[in-house]
């Protein structure tokens, strides 16, 4: 098993949480009886098993849990899938999530909202939602969404947006392809099969620069899109708690009070600066 390593800062000493990488994710912590299964996705630049050190996000996960005493095992998978196991109670934990509205439909349980089968914990660093267009189209939102109508849009499967965008989506005033990842929908868009795309500009970026192309490939499918201003909203993000865990209310105390320590400390700054200087040349926890 490959040994890994995750570092982090509290109350002024340093700790070194030790893992490694088992058949079904990462394990770190292992010698805890706390143990917590935490589902996820491919998300660079927060997250991906692409990255330098799995990404800042990877990072803060593990070091937040660890701080209260938890075993962290992190699995990644499609996100639909993630929702998937969080809703039937297969997983403890869905990160990261935008904010889930409390009339959410669940995916997996015919009539009731998502917010009935998780809770989520308090907001922390998130980023932006935009529209994508083809480099040189007009599109511009001053006069609000409603120029929207009647376009195709892609859309990643499973993903919230915005409030405002998901339901003009569930009332079908435009059509939508869905797909697994933002390089598929940079891919759908280059390819005039779509008019617009939607998600955090940092997530399309990172995703064409770690895919498998040829360099000449990845400057083309940048050079060809562009972002469409205003952007809708900025969105911060949470750990969504199965309820079904008899200890879900422990867990939600214990995340939100090390999300705590991490703000005020600057402990959360620092990982993410880190996470965003770190190469996969050059590695360090």
């Amino acid at each position: 098993m490959d040994k890994l390593k995750v570092s982090y800062y509290l109350q002024g000493q340093k700790h070194i949480v030790y893992g490694e990488k088992t058949s079904q994710g990462y394990r770190f912590n292992s010698s805890s009886l706390k143990v917590l299964h935490l589902a996820s996705l491919n998300w660079p630049p927060y997250i991906s098993e692409e990255l330098c050190n799995k990404g800042w996000l990877f990072q803060f996960a593990i070091a937040i849990l660890a701080s209260q005493g938890y075993q962290v095992n992190i699995h990644f998978y499609p996100w639909a899938r993630s929702v998937k196991l969080v809703e039937l109670d297969q997983v403890d934990i869905l990160f990261p999530t935008y904010y889930i509205e409390k009339n959410t439909p669940s995916d997996y349980h015919l009539g009731k909202n998502r917010r009935e089968l998780v809770t989520l914990s308090n907001a922390f660093s998130g980023g932006s939602v935009s529209l994508i267009q083809r480099k040189g189209e007009s599109l511009i939102l001053d006069d609000g969404l409603s120029v929207l109508n009647g376009k195709t849009i892609g859309v990643v499967r499973g993903y919230q947006n915005t409030q405002e965008f998901d339901a003009m989506m569930a009332a079908q005033m435009f059509s939508v392809i869905e797909t697994a990842d933002e390089l598929q929908l940079v891919k759908l868009l280059v390819a005039s099969r779509v008019d617009l795309i939607i998600g955090d500009p940092k997530v399309f970026t990172f995703s064409v620069n770690v895919a498998d192309l040829s360099a000449v490939d990845k400057q083309h499918l940048l050079d060809a899109i562009e972002l469409v201003q205003p952007a809708l909203q900025y969105q911060p993000l949470y750990f969504a708690i199965s309820k079904k865990s008899p200890l879900h209310k422990q867990i939600l105390n214990d995340i939100n009070i090390a999300i705590s320590q991490f703000e005020q400390s600057g402990e959360l700054d620092r990982l993410i600066s880190t996470g965003y200087q770190c190469s996969k040349n050059a590695e360090e926890s």
